[in-house]
Order: structure tokens, then sequence, then C-alpha cells
């Protein structure tokens, strides 16, 4: 199996199994929190113009497989040494793979050499499979993780790029709160 990681916009056809993908997957796992679970998953695929997930503040990657789109995610500039990390996605039968790390240390790469010094990225409660991700990889949780998940809603992680493991360089970005429904 050989994976080719496509440089790419949200834009791009090669995006768009991807972004519906996610779509179906954000809908279902929080249809039992939200009533219009498939219109907010849409409405937050759109949130963000494709710009701010194209150099030199951002990126977008596709990781394709036998020419069939198989994962991927992207981030934005979120200040001025932060890139936030958003829609990272496997495809149900490639995940447990090491598809979606490879994604991550792509992405890392790729915002060390835009200048970013760390990362941020949020997921949700209900998606207990990137958090482990996200701590498996070095991400350190910015949030109480003594209140149960779904008091938070959305789970705030933080990595220090420079010095992996560094964890007061995060600290402006720690949630003083929960980050409850928006």
């Amino acid at each position: 199996m050989s994976y080719e990681i496509i440089d790419a916009t949200l834009l791009d056809p090669v995006a768009r199994p991807l972004l519906d993908a996610l779509q179906v997957e954000y809908a279902t796992r929080y249809r039992e929190f939200r009533p219009d679970s498939a219109a907010s998953a849409s409405e937050e695929l759109v949130r963000y113009p494709a710009e701010l997930f194209a150099p030199p503040e951002g990126a977008f990657i596709v990781i394709v497989l036998d020419g069939e789109t198989v994962g991927g995610g992207a981030f934005k500039r979120y200040d001025a040494t932060t890139a936030e990390l958003k829609r990272i996605w496997t495809r149900a039968d490639q995940r447990r793979q090491g598809v979606a790390r490879r994604i991550v240390t792509e992405l890392e790469t790729r915002a060390r050499r835009q200048g970013y010094r760390r990362i941020y990225l949020t997921t949700g409660f209900r998606q207990p499979e990137a958090s482990g991700l996200y701590l498996n990889t070095g991400y350190e949780p910015l949030f109480d993780r003594s209140i149960a998940p779904e008091i938070h809603f959305r789970l705030p992680f933080g990595k220090d790029l420079l010095e992996p493991g560094r964890t007061d360089s995060l600290d402006d970005l720690r949630q003083s709160e929960p980050l409850g429904q928006p």
C-alpha cells in the first residue's frame, strides 16, 4: 500500500470525499445532542473560507490510495505563532493503520516550515479516537480532564512544535472554563 500525499485546497475535487464524509460523521456522532445535526455539520464545514487553509498561513493535504481519497486534514492561522488543526479525517476502512498519525505529522511539518511554533486544536467529546490520536502524538489536553468530556463538548489540545513535551508555552491557550455547546 502506497499512500500519496497531495497538497490541495478545500475546493479541489480530491477534497470532496473528505468533506462529504466529515459532514456525515459530525452529523451522526452528535445527532442526539443537536436536533439540527445535519445543518450544524454543514455549517461547520463552510464556516471558514478556503483561502485560510492555503499557504502562506495555512495548508490542506489529502491522502490518496489507489486513486481514492482516504484521509486528510488542514491547518489555519490561530495567532502569529500558532497553527490550528482542522478537518482531520480518515476513511473508516483505513482507520487504525497509522493514516491519521501520518496526517498530523505532515501537517506539523508544514506548520513548522511556515514558521509556526505550536499547534492548537479542538475535537468533539464524541470523538474519543481523535482524543486518543492527539494524546498519543504528544498533544497536551488544555482542559480540565477531571470534568466529564460532554460538559466541555469541545476538547482543546496544544503542542509545542519546537520543544515537544514543553507545556508552559501553551498556558495562554488553556481554557479556564469548559467549551460548552456553541
